[in-house]
This record gives structure tokens, C-alpha cells and sequence, in this order.
């Protein structure tokens, strides 16, 4: 199925609840993660919430710093996400600010649209869908590549143990609720990511009294921990006045096919190249498989006259991850778009680009 790639964000005490059980909000983050999640919702096409969470919290869901709304306008995406809300009952305020707050498209779904009767005429769109595949498939077809959910604890139950959410990112408040009528994370249920499937800690920052956790799960992990490698992989490249790349490619099941660098049999290696090399042409694993980049496939070179980009296009390669754009040193890089526009996946890993430019000190733009 294809779907956004799913980022559930939440703050916590250290007792695992969302809030506690009076009236007022509890505040559980720190200026410095409100910004952090401001930051994250710009980067996002749709933040997700529950109908409980529009009825008790009643969320804006906005984007805060005019500077980020601003650079989403000269991307020429809408200055606030796509709201997206679950709802089976229809019992939703056309008041509420979900709907009236915000130039983003709102999108409701429900499993019966004529319980709606209108109420939201004009307000949003509801659409009808039986569960979270069927929402999350028309959600990627709209358009909708990242999604943030941000709650409560019921629609976190829901993503988490049906095995759709990519990265957890959690922060956690200096204190205990202690309130058993407290709302929680989660609730009871059966969760894949277990002792023996645990996540994969990414990355943990320090905001003021809170500490974030940022957890990858599935795909998302075998990615960071693949690229991750293949960035290390080019510390074995010999000296060289052109860039130092490591690459990996796997099947479908995350089990390495090749691994290659920059120079290593021939100072015109790359390591895209170097590492196909080694997989007889037609090898019918290659049409599931991933090819882990350090740096962005090169689209031209003048070293030898079949670029990066073309020898993963000839080799039948569907998907793609890289770390760090390729500066124009040498060459206008269009690698990831070549690789869009012919049809695979890509996608980008920036946060692991320092490790590369490490290995490449020695180029201006490292």
C-alpha cells in the first residue's frame, strides 16, 4: 500500500500521560519544544488528531512563525498543513477551530459520511474510509507525503499497533501525573515493536527541562541504520580530489546485496557503480531492492559516460536513499530529480549529511 510516511509526536510526564484529569491543560513542553514542534509541523503536508482531541482540546494545528508559513508560500505549498481528523459518530463543532482557524485544506473521515448531514458544508471535506489503510492511501493520493499525528491516546493505539507509524518522537516533562483517570500514551493493545523488535533510537535533545526522544520503526530504521553505513563506508575511500561516497544496496528484506566506495578499484570508481558491480545485470533481487547513497546519485560525470543515476536506472533499482545533496562543485547535481521523474522512490536523509561531509573535508563545499 502506498502511504505517507508517518511521524507521531506527543508529550509525556515521566508517567506516560498526555494530561491530567481537570479542566485545565496541562502544559508538558517548553518554549523551546513548542518551537521544536512548530519546526516539525512546518516540514509536515498533514497533521492528524482525534475527534476526542477536537472536542476537548479544540487545536488550531497551525504553523506559528510567519518565517516558516513564508518559505512554505515560495514552495508553493498552503501556509498551514491539511488537517485531518477520524470521526464515527459525526459529532464535531463546525465552531471548533480545527475548522475555522488556518489556510489549509481540513479533511474528515468516517466510516458512515451521512451521519455529517452538511454540518461541515463548506468547512471540509469528509470523506468516507473503513480504517486507517483506506485513509491513508486516499491521504497519498492527495498528495500527502509526510503526515505528523498528534494524538490522543486512541488514535496513537491505532497507528501504533497496526505497524503504521515510520518515527516516534516523544518528549518527556520532569514530573508524574500520577492520576490513574489520566489520559495515557497509549492504550492496552497488541504493539510490533516489542523487546525482540524494539525501535531504533535516532536521535535524544535536551529543551530546557524536557528531554526529546525521536525512535524510527520499520523501513524508516532500516534506513537510517543502512545510510548510516554506507556513510562510514566511505571513510575506506583513498585520498581523492573528488568526493568520498559509500553505498549499499539490499533486497527487500533489508539483507545487504553489495557494498561499494568512491576509488575503490579504480580512482574513477563510484561508489554506486562500484558496488552494482558486483551484481550480475538482471539479478531478479534488484527489483526490490534499495540503494543507500551517502551523497545524491550523480547525474553526469566526465570521468566515464554513464552516470550514477543511469546505472541504477539500467540496473531496474525502484528506490533510493541519500543523505547529502550534491554541492556543485563539479556539476549541477539533478540526481533525485532524474531518479522522480523515471518513477522511483527517493528519499533524502539530511540530518546523517554531516557525516558525509566529514569524509569530504577536503572539497570547498564539504
Amino acid at each position: 500500500m502506498r502511504r505517507p510516511y508517518v511521524l507521531l509526536s506527543a508529550a509525556v510526564s515521566l508517567d506516560g500521560c498526555l494530561d491530567d484529569a481537570t479542566e485545565k491543560r496541562l502544559v508538558l513542553s517548553t518554549d523551546e519544544d513548542f518551537d521544536r514542534v512548530d519546526e516539525v509541523r512546518a516540514s509536515v503536508d498533514a497533521i492528524l488528531v482525534g475527534a476526542n482531541t477536537v472536542r476537548v482540546d479544540n487545536p488550531r494545528l497551525l504553523i506559528r512563525d510567519e518565517k516558516r508559513r513564508q518559505a512554505r508560500r515560495d514552495r508553493d505549498r498552503s501556509p498551514d498543513p491539511i488537517k485531518v481528523t477520524l470521526s464515527r459518530s459525526g459529532n464535531l463543532d463546525p465552531h471548533a477551530r480545527f475548522f475555522t482557524r488556518g489556510e489549509g485544506e481540513k479533511l474528515v473521515y468516517t466510516p458512515d459520511a451521512t451521519r455529517f448531514s452538511g454540518r461541515l458544508s463548506g468547512l471540509a471535506t469528509v470523506v468516507e474510509a473503513s480504517g486507517l489503510d483506506e485513509m491513508l492511501a486516499d491521504l497519498a493520493a492527495r498528495g500527502v507525503g509526510r503526515l505528523m499525528v498528534e494524538g490522543g491516546g486512541e488514535v496513537h493505539t491505532r497507528f501504533l499497533t497496526a505497524g503504521l507509524v515510520d518515527e516516534l518522537q516523544i518528549v518527556f516533562a520532569p514530573f508524574f501525573v500520577g492520576d490513574p483517570a489520566a489520559p495515557r500514551l497509549v492504550g492496552p493493545g497488541s504493539f510490533p515493536q516489542s523487546p525482540e523488535n524494539p525501535m531504533l533510537l535516532a536521535e535524544t535533545r535536551q529543551l530546557g527541562d524536557v528531554v526529546l526522544l525521536r525512535y524510527l520503526a520499520g523501513r524508516a530504521a532500516w534506513d537510517f541504520a543502512r545510510l548510516r553505513e554506507a556513510a562510514e563506508l566511505a571513510e575506506n575511500c583513498p585520498p581523492s580530489p573528488t568526493f568520498r561516497v559509500g553505498a549499499i544496496i539490499t533486497d527487500a528484506e533489508n539483507r545487504v546485496l553489495a557494498t561499494g566506495y568512491s576509488g575503490e578499484t579504480d580512482p574513477h570508481d563510484h561508489a554506486e557503480e562500484a558496488a552494482l558491480a558486483k551484481l550480475a545485470p538482471g539479478d531478479p533481487r534488484l527489483a526490490g531492492a534499495t540503494l543507500y547513497s551517502s551523497l545524491e546519485p550523480c547525474s553526469a560525470r566526465g570521468s566515464r559516460p554513464l552516470s550514477c543515476t543511469g546505472h541504477i536506472l539500467r540496473a531496474g533499482i525502484g528506490r533510493v536513499v541519500f543523505a547529502w545533496r550534491e554541492p556543485a562543485v563539479f556539476v549541477d547535481g539533478q540526481g533525485a530529480e532524474q531518479l522522480r521523474a523515471a518513477g522511483r522512490e527517493v528519499v533524502e536523509l539530511p540530518e546523517l549529511a554531516p557525516l558525509v561531509r566529514r569524509a569530504n573535508t577536503h572539497l570547498p563545499e564539504a
